[in-house]
């Protein structure tokens, strides 16, 4: 995380970016490491020379929820901590649509805007982060996701 800022604060943000993530390679071997976890053996994502042949990709791509986990490292990298945070948990998505296929060995990052901060309690404030994943030299964004978190307070 980038730094510590208090309940006000964050609030102020509402509206705008808050930052832009480091770029991550999300290479064969990430692939191929996700596929064994999840057991998600799809030839699109494990055999390129097949994926090669009979994808219009030109080879293997990345599971749509590889490129969505990956949301949590840019987030660490860039969302601040709220000064009293006893814990912060997913609370899920209001949308989440995967706009276009992250080949193996690209490269990608997340640009995060927050869009709501609400306190639902003294010590529980729900956030929403507008969150889109683009793709190194890429037209369009591998995805784009309203992330919603909850945030408790000691």
């Amino acid at each position: 995380m980038t730094k510590t800022i208090g309940r006000d604060a964050y609030a102020r943000l509402v509206g705008t970016e808050i930052g832009v993530s480091a770029w991550h390679l999300v290479d064969q071997a990430r692939i191929d490491t996700f596929a064994q976890v999840t057991e998600d053996h799809q030839f699109i994502h494990v055999d390129p020379e097949r994926a090669a042949r009979e994808t219009p990709f030109g080879g293997t791509i990345a599971h749509g929820f590889l490129s969505l986990s990956l949301m949590s490292v840019f987030a660490y990298e860039v969302l601040p901590a709220i000064e009293g945070t006893r814990m912060s948990v997913n609370y899920g998505f209001d949308k989440l649509r995967f706009v276009s296929p992250v080949r193996a060995g690209s490269r990608v990052r997340g640009r995060f805007t927050l869009a709501e901060a609400t306190l639902r309690s003294p010590n529980e404030l729900l956030s929403r982060t507008h969150v889109t994943v683009e793709i190194e030299g890429g037209d369009k964004p591998a995805l784009v996701a309203d992330w919603l978190g909850l945030v408790f307070f000691a």
